[in-house]
């Protein structure tokens, strides 16, 4: 049987189509999965965040910070209904999927892909960087460095997903533990004056002493608080293989993002009152910088050094995870090549572990770059939060009647907020790395070409979420008759 709708067609492939394409279900437990959705994020605590102290100041940066904590907080309250909805692996784009059409699930999955392939390959460069300045066994920042971080971590995650969400979390937790620490003791020497110490541009308009780059420079700095939370909203790709994902993905949303911002504050005043928002705006290791400054090691510096190296190993590995599940996800429905989403006797997609992770080894040996790829990250991460608030609005309006086993405080208010901040988010990515947007939407403009004149053609009837937009299909047109 053949499904069609307006913007594409399905096909049905062989009966054991999706035996052979099947992810071990009741893995991960609501802390193994808290542990997934704060590893996402953790490595941004320790370094990237500050550079929006450049782009606005200790005020500018606050004030963006809390409003990147808004639009997450109201995203991941969207998304955990999302989630109990279609608890599938698919996440973003079988949600769009289901509101938006093929064409939507195709835009919203490909920017989550450009996300989670490009920031990889970002943190594999920082991890080179740690290694050489740590003198981790004489070696260097470059590719072997690189190399090693993604065959030993994409083989962990080859062994198994229970074995490697554990390993995860345990890397996790050191990471965390070393943020506490360090807040204790930078905020032994916390100097008021220090925060707003960076020097005011007259010709800024607004400027003053907390904003010196002016009213412009909150929203520049908009990039970097979503520094401090950016790929919490991966949790839900790790439904298909979650112990009760109905209930658990709700949970483990809701105490992720409560950790992330407890880990935000704390990391942003601690550091910026130690030493200064002058002195840590540009560091590579601002935590380190705002316990030492120009003086030797301590103790304490050394180990958050060590700990910063264990936040970025945390979140190279959550994220390697997330984009091949969202690669699977699209493969198995025909969007993307079908053998990409083949999985192992031990229900690991491998080949959508390993060619994104040499693509990514690719980017990072080739051009070393890890600030712009970031950027690029950071501009599909923005077009997919849009589109999937958008989703979640446009199933309350369309489907009143479906089922939601959890339901978003605030309803289509909660999703409109993460809506309109994400494309306020989205248009910042301009002021500070334009090209890396363009560099973005030339990946977009490829991914689409692809998808309008060959894979629509060709989406898989039986997957998922391709049957989820096919029921409601059949439910409006029962309705209309």
């Amino acid at each position: 049987m053949t499904l069609e709708d307006t913007s594409g067609s399905t096909t049905s492939p062989p009966d054991d189509y999706l035996e052979r394409r099947a992810l071990r279900r009741g893995s991960a437990g609501w802390l193994l999965l808290t542990g997934l959705g704060v590893a996402y994020v953790v490595s941004g605590d320790f370094s990237g965040w500050n550079i929006g102290l450049s782009k606005g100041g200790f005020g500018g940066l606050a004030i963006a910070t809390v409003l990147m904590g808004v639009m997450y907080a109201c995203l991941v309250f969207a998304l955990a209904e999302l989630s109990a909805i279609l608890p599938t692996a698919g996440g973003g784009y079988g949600f769009a999927r289901r509101a938006l059409g093929t064409w939507g699930g195709f835009l919203t999955g490909t920017a989550i892909l450009i996300e989670y392939v490009l920031a990889p390959a970002a943190i594999s460069i920082f991890i080179g960087d740690y290694v050489q300045s740590l003198g981790l066994f004489g070696l260097e920042s470059g590719w072997p460095v690189y190399l090693a971080c993604f065959v030993i971590f994409i083989g962990i995650h080859l062994w198994g997903v229970g074995e490697a969400l554990r390993f995860s979390l345990i890397v996790t937790a050191i990471a965390v533990a070393a943020l506490i620490v360090f807040a204790l003791g930078a905020l032994s020497d916390f100097h008021v004056d220090g925060l707003n110490d960076i020097p005011a541009k007259p010709e800024a308009f607004g400027s003053n002493s907390w904003l010196p780059y002016g009213l412009l420079g909150i929203w520049a700095a908009f990039p970097f608080g979503m520094w401090f939370f950016l790929g919490v909203e991966g949790v839900p790709l790790a439904a298909e293989e979650a112990k009760d994902p109905v209930r658990s993905m709700p949970k483990a949303l809701a105490w992720s993002m409560g950790i992330l911002v407890l880990l935000a504050v704390v990391t942003f005043i601690a550091t910026t009152g130690a030493r200064g928002s002058a002195a840590v705006q540009d560091a590579g290791n601002p935590l380190v910088v705002a316990l030492q400054g120009k003086g030797e090691p301590t103790t304490l510096s050394r180990f958050v050094n060590y700990a910063g190296l264990a936040g970025l190993i945390a979140s190279f590995f959550s994220l390697i995870y997330a984009g091949s599940r969202q690669l699977f996800a699209l493969s198995r429905a025909g969007y993307l090549p079908r053998f990409l989403s083949l999985t192992s006797r031990r229900k690991s997609p491998y080949l959508g572990l390993v060619i994104p992770g040499a693509i990514g080894f690719a980017l990072a040996a080739g051009t070393g770059n890890g600030a712009r790829m970031l950027n690029i990250a950071v501009f599909g991460a923005t077009i997919s939060y849009a589109l999937m608030a958008l989703s979640h609005i446009v199933l309350r309006r369309r489907e009143p009647g479906l089922h939601r086993p959890y339901r978003t405080p605030g309803g289509v208010v909660t999703s409109s907020v993460a809506f309109v901040l994400a494309l306020s988010a989205l248009v910042a990515t301009f002021l500070v790395d334009k090209d890396a947007a363009f560099m973005a939407l030339g990946v977009y403009v490829i991914a689409l070409a692809y998808f309008a004149f060959y894979s629509r053609h060709r989406l898989v009837a039986k997957a998922p979420e391709e049957e989820f937009a096919a029921l409601a299909a059949a439910e409006a047109e029962l309705e209309r008759d």
